[in-house]
């Protein structure tokens, strides 16, 4: 099989990507913005070519570099695994003639209103929302369901951006802020009480294959504006427990695929559960972020990766999750912004629960720090693993507290 892979070498992990269908026995081609000199030997040797455009969200240029593909080799697929390169992949397909993630359902994974409104047409449970380009929709979709009001950009990915508003107030300050970045449409959501998690997939033919259920600690908007808060994700191994109550969640995640026309993908829908039940928030047709997957195969005992490749390539995975560990990432956060100095706990921390530690990022002194809401990799992090899904939670809120980024 033949595939056209987005981007193979930016951001880092996107080379396991290239590797993964290297190895089920793909002929891998990329697609990317870097020029071929600056791709390292191993990243070439897991493709056969590769092709350089400036822009790989330009569809007319992606279009143009895929048919050039097409004159010399039969191409099976086109497969990209960033949320900002979905839709423009999507578009080649249709343009190019080949099977894949759809353009009606690239979009409604990124267009959040459009999303919801589909969703609750299916019945699938989720939060008020509209999508608006004037004050005046904004405050009359207020006025209709009260405060607090989630704002955010119509297409955006992660918290970044997202703002709560609890009155008019409020409100009105955001809607300036909008403006100020030029934004001609958001979405505007009614907020939902609950605790906020994430299901990920690898699904085929709209089946997940394999799946994984992630807890936020606290939740997202919060851990992504308050400094003293060290945040976490946490994988559980319990899914398959009988006495779980992860049923009713997959069950979701299959309405929403079907509802979307999700077929052969990875994705990333994050929910809420609070005091008005299960509440659907958002779904992506890729994978997480900021390691998700890393810590997905450090727990199960399968290199997630080449599943998706399998599932790509073959219709289907080789190995199974094992649920041996549950798994989970701690960001520390630097106590100002700045250079980083030193850190105070490492040891101690060692000390206690080092045979638990997955690995750690802990960047060298002098290294300037980024901002509290650049995410969970922003700055240093540890991520662990253990058996016992709440003896990790003790573990990853001990490193929590003992841990200390110093900067000055």
């Amino acid at each position: 099989m033949n595939i056209v892979l987005v981007e193979p070498a930016f951001p880092p992990t996107q080379r396991h990507f290239a590797r993964a269908l290297a190895e089920v026995g793909a002929t891998v081609i990329g697609v990317g913005e870097r020029h071929r000199d600056a791709l390292d030997d191993q990243l070439k040797g897991w493709m056969t070519h590769y092709h350089q455009v400036s822009n790989v969200t330009d569809v007319g240029q992606l279009t143009d570099a895929v048919r050039w593909i097409q004159d010399k080799v039969w191409v099976d697929r086109l497969e990209a695994t960033i949320e900002a390169h979905t839709l423009a992949a999507a578009q080649v397909r249709e343009n190019c003639t080949i099977p894949g993630t759809s353009v009606r359902t690239a979009w409604l994974c990124r267009d959040k209103p459009s999303m919801k409104e589909v969703l609750r047409s299916a019945g699938v449970p989720t939060a008020a929302s509209t999508a608006a380009s004037t004050a005046e929709q904004v405050h009359d979709f207020a006025d209709a369901v009260g405060y607090p009001l989630i704002l955010k950009p119509r297409t955006g990915a992660g918290a970044q951006d997202t703002i709560r508003v609890d009155t008019r107030e409020q409100l009105d300050e955001a809607l300036g802020r909008f403006g100020a970045q030029d934004v001609s449409s958001i979405a505007v959501e009614e907020f939902v009480e609950g605790h906020e998690g994430f299901y990920d997939t690898v699904s085929i033919d709209g089946r997940p294959a394999l799946d994984f259920v992630s807890h936020y600690y606290p939740n997202v908007l919060e851990a992504m504006r308050t400094r003293w808060i060290s945040p976490q994700f946490v994988s559980t191994n319990r899914v398959d427990s009988p006495s779980s109550d992860y049923a009713e969640l997959r069950e979701l995640g299959a309405r929403v695929n079907e509802a979307l026309g999700i077929g052969t993908s990875a994705t990333h829908m994050e929910w809420f559960f609070g005091p008005k039940g299960l509440r659907f928030s958002e779904i992506g047709c890729r994978p997480p972020g900021v390691g998700a997957w890393d810590l997905y195969s450090a727990g199960n005992d399968l290199d997630i990766y080449r599943e998706w490749a399998n599932a790509v390539v073959h219709g289907h995975i080789a190995t199974g999750a094992s649920r041996q560990f549950a798994t989970g990432i701690v960001a520390l956060r630097p106590d100002r912004d700045g250079t980083i100095t030193g850190y105070s706990g490492v040891d101690e921390v060692q000390a206690r629960s080092g045979q638990w530690v997955i690995d750690a990022h802990l960047p060298p002194p002098g290294t300037p720090t980024q901002p509290v809401e650049a995410g969970y990799w922003a700055n240093a992090y540890v991520r662990m693993r253990h058996p016992d899904y709440d003896t990790l939670r003790e573990l990853l809120d001990d490193v929590g507290r003992t841990v200390h980024v110093h900067a000055g």
